[in-house]
């Protein structure tokens, strides 16, 4: 939308400058020259005038009267000739040689007189004046290339920001924030984008209540089952009883496996809960809440984040990725503990590195560290488990960047520029819309 518009803008703007720029400047060239021309004759009358006068009174005629009238400030030069009737000849100005313009008159005691410009002095007005003309047009289609600019950014920007709420809309946040822009039709598909998310967010809430009551409903008879046939199991006499038994229970065990599959693809196909949401916001929670710990064990906790850098995460579970490291730091590291972000490259991904000061994961355990019930002995091996698959659940990435000291690195979706509010809608952009405006 935005080159259509300037694209329209600047060829109304150059027509305009065409129909009219091009008139004017031949006008003005014209009328230069004729008001030259015009000056010339009055000149050359006023020279007969001069001419009969001295006649008249009996005064004798000579080239130096005719100097004033060759031309003063502001005037072209021009050569004065004077022709009596007697065939005398005076002179005086400059002599022009190359091509030149002419006027003529004729006193009333019948002496001819004669001015002659240089054309090429009437030329170069004309084109001063056409030069003006051309600047002035240049400076209008300036002018409105700007103006085309600003319209076109003016009412591209709530499309792109429209485009922002419905990416986020996308991406599992129901609620996108949305602002009036100042234009009609676009709040208008605004609010119905609103009412959609609504629409969508009670749908999508009804569907998570559901699958949690469908996922406690089926795990409750699930989990007696299984007991009951670990007690037959237990209990029963014969060996063909408690081998059933046995089969038995390995496919409740098959079957709670396969409802749990099938409740975590229903979530992944809901699209995930991720929002654009301030990482240090997240981080700064962390701090607040381990800082005390870690000052009970004489260690320090800094956190290195930009306050402007947001990313595309779940809030909750950001914050038990990060509260998984940072713990994980306290228990097996030592010294102090450093929480970073950094840009992750051109995607815009954002990186946030968690390390310390410790020994370091031994060599044996780094291939596996991410593997369910692996652990040094200081824990239960779910955490760092649990950390990694929250990250994939919200796109995201948890590894091991380095082994001495640990670091672990949490990849994450940054929020594009193109789609964030305050770069797509700067603030004081936003013009309110009046609520009793209609078609």
């Amino acid at each position: 939308m935005r080159r259509r518009v300037l694209q329209a803008t600047i060829a109304a703007v150059t027509v305009a400058v065409v129909l009219l720029g091009f008139p004017l400047a031949f006008l003005g060239a014209q009328l230069v020259r004729e008001n030259e021309l015009r000056g010339l004759e009055i000149r050359a009358q006023s020279v007969a005038r001069t001419v009969d006068f001295r006649v008249e009174q009996e005064i004798a005629l000579s080239d130096r009267m005719l100097e004033p009238y060759t031309g003063s400030d502001g005037e072209l030069g021009a050569t004065v000739v004077v022709r009596t009737p007697d065939g005398q000849t005076y002179r005086a100005g400059p002599t022009v040689d190359d091509r030149r313009v002419t006027v003529q008159t004729t006193s009333d005691t019948a002496a001819t007189v004669l001015l002659y410009v240089s054309w090429w002095d009437v030329f170069w007005m004309s084109t001063q004046v056409i030069a003006l003309v051309v600047v002035a047009a240049v400076v209008a289609f300036a002018a409105g290339i700007a103006m085309a600019i600003w319209q076109a950014n003016r009412l591209a920007a709530p499309l792109v920001y429209l485009a922002a709420s419905a990416e986020q809309l996308g991406s599992g946040q129901v609620r996108p924030q949305l602002e009036p822009s100042g234009v009609e039709e676009i709040d208008l598909v605004a609010a119905e984008l609103a009412r959609s998310a609504d629409r969508m967010a009670g749908r999508l809430a009804a569907e998570r209540q559901f699958a949690s009551d469908a996922s406690h409903q089926l795990r409750t008879p699930l989990t007696a089952l299984s007991m009951r046939l670990e007690e037959i199991m237990l209990t029963a006499g014969e060996e063909e009883v408690r081998e059933e038994a046995r089969i038995s229970l390995e496919q409740v065990e098959r079957l709670v496996r396969v409802v749990d599959d099938l409740l975590a693809s229903s979530r992944r196909a809901q699209g995930g809960t991720t929002e654009a949401i301030s990482l240090w916001e997240v981080v700064h929670q962390q701090q607040e809440e381990w800082s005390p710990t870690f000052a009970a064990a004489a260690r320090r906790l800094v956190v290195d984040v930009d306050p402007a850098t947001q990313v595309l995460a779940t809030p909750g579970a950001l914050a038990q990725v990060l509260a998984t490291l940072i713990e994980n730091s306290l228990k097996h590291g030592a010294g102090t503990t450093t929480v970073r972000a950094r840009a992750g490259g051109p995607s815009r991904a954002v990186v946030v590195e968690v390390g310390d000061e410790g020994d370091g994961v031994p060599d044996d355990l780094a291939p596996r560290i991410f593997e369910r019930d692996v652990t040094s002995g200081a824990g239960t091996g779910l955490g760092l488990a649990l950390a990694r698959d929250l990250a994939s659940a919200d796109g995201g990435r948890l590894e091991l960047a380095q082994r001495r000291p640990a670091v672990f690195a949490l990849f994450l979706s940054g929020v594009p520029a193109s789609l964030r509010p305050d770069v797509v809608l700067p603030r004081g952009a936003v013009i309110s819309v009046r609520r009793d405006r209609r078609w």
